[in-house]
């Protein structure tokens, strides 16, 4: 009589394989998942109904168009580069320390575009800078 506890052979069990499909299955969503970027904050532009007009006898306005190009009073600026802007709009203001500037923006100008017209005033220490807007048909 063998009273001895008998051996349980050891369950050997191999993840190697559970492992290799769990990373194939992770490749394959990885790979075949589409990523679309959407907003979920709706913003509502700011609309002008204020009547309030630039009285200077001078103005320089800077146009931009829908590719980005410069506009200076109605002269287009050689190039889009920041330097290039500067200069044109000192040349334009003259000896004018602080000129009133209305910028005007196609509705489809790149943002950048804008904020380097922007970033050149402030350069210059041109500080009176004011958008152009439309009215709204209601208020016509």
């Amino acid at each position: 009589m063998n009273l001895a506890p008998k051996q349980k052979d050891t369950l050997d069990v191999n993840i190697t394989p559970l492992i290799d499909v769990v990373f194939l299955l992770l490749i394959f969503f990885m790979v075949s998942t589409t990523f679309e970027r959407e907003s979920e904050i709706e913003i509502m532009l700011p609309q002008s109904s204020s009547t309030n007009k630039v009285t200077d006898d001078f103005v320089m306005e800077v146009s931009v168009d829908a590719e980005g190009t410069y506009y200076i009073n109605g002269k287009r600026v050689i190039n889009t580069k920041l330097e290039t802007l500067m200069k044109a709009m000192k040349e334009v203001a003259g000896d004018r320390k602080d000129p009133p500037i209305i910028l005007s923006a196609d509705a489809k100008t790149p943002h950048q575009a804008v904020i380097t017209v922007m970033d050149a005033a402030a350069r210059l220490g041109f500080i009176h800078l004011n958008f152009a807007t439309t009215r709204t048909t209601e208020e016509q």
